[in-house]
């Protein structure tokens, strides 16, 4: 069979695993969605919090649960296992998410929002090395494609979900009030649960090769392969500069647009991401990872400098379409190269390793972004725009390394 009717060839048959793994991610991004992105605006508009306090909880909830991600990648090495993890990590997402609900206090968020995303970091690791393991290495690239475009199509239909109620709720409000935020939480709980049914019933295990020398996780380069260490560190200075985005969330507010346009915003977003994944992750496994990741970056630049110099709603509105574009080159061909870079029996392990890496840098990340933005006690911090010079500045300097430090004799790298 041609190289270019191999993608069609894999959607016919797609693997029960991927097919598996993606339906769960479709539905429980929509169950995220629902409220991921109206949690800045409750911080902000309903418990009066500053942005250095939506940095913290923003950045402590993705770093700390990060850890996770090692222990639960080595674990599913050691064990041979991937399924259970994953399950028991989705289930745990949806068991916190209904305790926002009765949040007061910013701290209340937090404990919340921690308990989220460490589920996330249970499963993720697990759920990635299942799919890896479930395909071939000339397919890897479109099932992982396939996986972010179900995850991204479930963002579209929560953010409708959530865009109705706003319209039901609010009509043209600017402002989110906590009876909104409340319907908006109750709304989120169903596909979160029928997400965990998916994958607890419908997935097979797709045992790994066990590490004959499994050691307890720590968060080392040592003895990692070279070319899996240079990328992750490439990564890490990308990501310092990639604050959550909570803040280009609150930077469209600050543009002018409403609560509805918000939502329109981010579905406009998604639908780009969802339509960009699937042919970015099966144009890599022809053409390499790297080149994705490079002009991925780039993207990324323009956007972040664009939104530092947004002054209306349309303008934030039109950067964010772009965006999506980024997410759509990198986020599943990201992983794919992980899994290029190390062999079978260890990718549980590399993946939490490549997660943890980026939810730890994303506590600067956001920290520092929050501080730019509006500073903290007497400091007033630079204003609106100055995340986003900083983003984008790094970002540059990521695409640049990873262009000139990854040699072109590398597998599959150039």
């Amino acid at each position: 069979m041609s190289e270019s009717g191999a993608p069609i060839a894999f959607l016919k048959r797609i693997p029960r695993n991927v097919w598996a793994t993606t339906v769960t991610s479709f539905l429980t991004d929509a169950s995220s969605e629902i409220l991921h992105n109206t949690i800045p605006l409750f911080l902000v508009n309903v418990l009066g919090v500053r942005t250095a306090v939506v940095g913290t909880v923003e950045g402590v909830a993705e770093t700390t649960a990060s850890l996770l991600k090692i222990v639960s990648g080595w674990l599913s090495d050691r064990l041979g296992t991937r399924k259970g993890l994953a399950v028991f990590g989705y289930g745990l997402s949806t068991v916190a998410k209904p305790l926002l609900y009765f949040a007061t206090t910013w701290g209340w968020v937090l404990g919340v929002r921690f308990a989220e995303r460490a589920g996330k970091g249970i499963r993720t690791a697990p759920r990635d090395a299942l799919v890896a393991d479930s395909v071939s290495d000339r397919e890897r690239g479109i099932a992982f494609g396939l996986h972010r475009a179900g995850d991204t199509a479930g963002a579209v239909v929560g953010l409708v979900v959530a865009l109705l109620v706003l319209l039901a709720t609010q009509r043209g409000g600017l402002t989110l009030t906590r009876g909104t935020f409340q319907v908006l939480v109750v709304a989120s709980v169903i596909p979160a649960v029928l997400g965990v049914l998916v994958l607890a019933i419908a997935a097979r295990e797709a045992p790994p090769a066990r590490a004959r020398d499994a050691r307890l996780p720590r968060f080392t380069l040592a003895g990692v392969d070279r070319r899996f260490r240079t990328f992750l560190l490439i990564v890490v200075v990308f990501t310092l500069g990639n604050s959550s985005d909570a803040f280009l969330v609150l930077r469209a507010q600050n543009a002018g647009l409403s609560l509805a346009g918000i939502m329109g915003m981010l579905i406009t977003m998604n639908v780009v991401y969802a339509c960009v994944a699937g042919p970015a992750g099966a144009l890599s496994d022809r053409f390499g990872r790297r080149r994705f990741l490079v002009a991925g970056w780039l993207v990324y630049a323009a956007v972040y400098l664009g939104f530092a110099r947004a002054s209306a709603g349309w303008h934030a509105w039109a950067l964010m379409a772009v965006y999506g574009v980024y997410y759509g080159m990198t986020e599943g061909v990201a992983k794919a190269y992980v899994a290029d870079l190390v062999p079978p029996e260890q990718r549980g392990t590399a993946y939490g390793v490549y997660h943890a890496a980026v939810g730890i840098t994303a506590l600067p990340a956001s920290l520092i972004a929050g501080l730019l933005w509006q500073g903290v006690g007497g400091w007033r911090g630079f204003g609106a725009g100055a995340p986003f010079l900083f983003g984008g500045a790094l970002a540059l300097a990521a695409a640049g390394m990873l262009a000139a430090l990854c040699s072109p004799r590398v597998e599959r790298c150039s």
